[in-house]
């Protein structure tokens, strides 16, 4: 685990922890773009890593005390990663914790709708899935909605 997740109490943000990473994916451009784009909308973002296995992003998640857990995926294998996730989530006690997925989720993305990428998504227990090229401020509002934040 990174050890950026260890920082002084009092060098911390004082927003909601959003927990960033990248499930078995090496590509992690999308997660450092968010952090940015989360810090200046004033969330306390932690940036998991990459080339995460589930049981270490939601380890990460309990140690952060995160409400948000942000994956991110380049390689297009994210079903394949992400699949059974929700549940992992639920038995390590995270049952309430928000998942969003984003970015190149599917390798065949030229042959189908995004409404069937979304929903295979949604099936996998995400509760916001978006398209590679979603604006940071869009993604801001979803979480700040999602988590009851006056925007």
């Amino acid at each position: 685990m990174d050890t950026t997740l260890q920082m002084p109490e009092s060098a911390l943000p004082q927003g909601p922890v959003i927990l960033l990473g990248v499930l078995k994916d090496i590509h992690n451009l999308g997660i450092l773009i968010l952090k940015h784009a989360l810090e200046r909308g004033g969330f306390h973002v932690v940036n998991a890593g990459a080339m995460l296995s589930q049981a270490e992003l939601i380890g990460a998640a309990i140690e952060t005390g995160a409400r948000a857990i942000l994956v991110s995926s380049s390689y297009g294998m994210a079903a394949l990663d992400a699949e059974g996730f929700r549940g992992k989530c639920e038995e390590a006690g995270l049952k309430d914790v928000l998942l969003y997925i984003g970015g190149n989720l599917s390798v065949s993305r030229q042959n189908r709708k995004w409404e069937d990428i979304e929903g295979e998504f949604k099936a996998l227990g995400f509760d916001r899935v978006y398209q590679q090229n979603v604006m940071p401020a869009q993604f801001i509002a979803d979480l700040k909605h999602d988590l009851g934040i006056a925007a």
